[in-house]
């Protein structure tokens, strides 16, 4: 008798609040759609280059980033669509748990970064090395390349004469590249009201001191210039790191209500 009692009860009250379940389930689902977004970018990317990635390119090929990220995206807001629509607490834990895991690697990457700020340059110095040896081997990585010089005005990682790091620029007597000694374009500095982009602007720089280089080429590297944009826009970064971990923030706390209330309905009906 109880039990029927509890199962008519069950019909006119339920402790799962609607607003809570549609709310994950439209979180995760527009995170879901982004993820089939960045898969379908990075797999287009990877088409058009139509070269297969050599083993030392691998890890940070763009494209190959991109669909790792829309991947792992994609079964961790799947986990939370599903969970959220069929109240399965397996899957809400999954997605909970997952979302936690990448919260909480997001930060220690983020404090590692700030404590041991030599190692984490050095680290990206090596991703930024690769780039550059490779820089006509890969379009995704010479787009890189160019988009960060141009945006931070610099050239190389520590200096402009890095990039005898590349076969083509590289400024040793016996290299007989027609590029030796040069630098890409994307390192000039640019000349007021120049109708026609010089793509030689670079030729020979890597040749001349510091001082004849700077006339003609943005000599610094782009290591400086990355921690001076850094500490000139920290707000900014503030806010770009706030609205990464939010989201995230979000996600877990609603799904582990959603849980509480899924377990006190179940409870309600036994």
């Amino acid at each position: 008798m109880d039990r029927t009692q509890n199962l008519q009860r069950a019909e006119t009250f339920s402790f799962i609040n609607p607003w809570i379940r549609y709310s994950l389930f439209f979180f995760s689902f527009l995170f879901w759609v982004l993820s089939l977004l960045i898969v379908a970018i990075g797999v287009y990317a990877k088409v058009q280059k139509a070269t297969d990635t050599m083993r030392d390119t691998f890890l940070i090929d763009p494209a190959i980033i991109l669909i790792a990220v829309g991947v792992v995206m994609f079964f961790i807001t799947f986990c939370g669509c599903i969970g959220a629509l069929r109240d399965n607490i397996r899957l809400l834990n999954v997605f909970s748990l997952s979302l936690t895991l990448v919260f909480l690697t997001q930060l220690a990457i983020a404090v590692l970064g700030f404590f041991y700020s030599e190692q984490t340059r050095d680290a990206l110095g090596k991703f930024v090395k690769k780039a550059i040896v490779h820089y006509r081997d890969d379009l995704d990585l010479q787009n890189l390349m160019d988009y960060i010089q141009k945006e931070f005005k610099c050239c190389g990682w520590n200096e402009y004469t890095d990039w005898s790091w590349n076969l083509y620029f590289n400024c040793t007597q016996g290299n007989p590249s027609m590029e030796r000694c040069a630098v890409p374009f994307s390192c000039c500095t640019p000349i007021p009201g120049e109708a026609v982009i010089n793509t030689m602007c670079g030729f020979g720089v890597q040749a001349q001191n510091y001082l004849d280089a700077d006339k003609s080429i943005y000599p610094v590297g782009c290591a400086d210039r990355a921690v001076l944009w850094i500490e000139s826009h920290l707000l900014l970064v503030g806010a770009l790191a706030l609205g990464l971990a939010l989201p995230q923030i979000a996600g877990i706390v609603l799904s582990q209500i959603l849980i509480t209330q899924i377990r006190d309905e179940i409870s309600s009906v036994l």
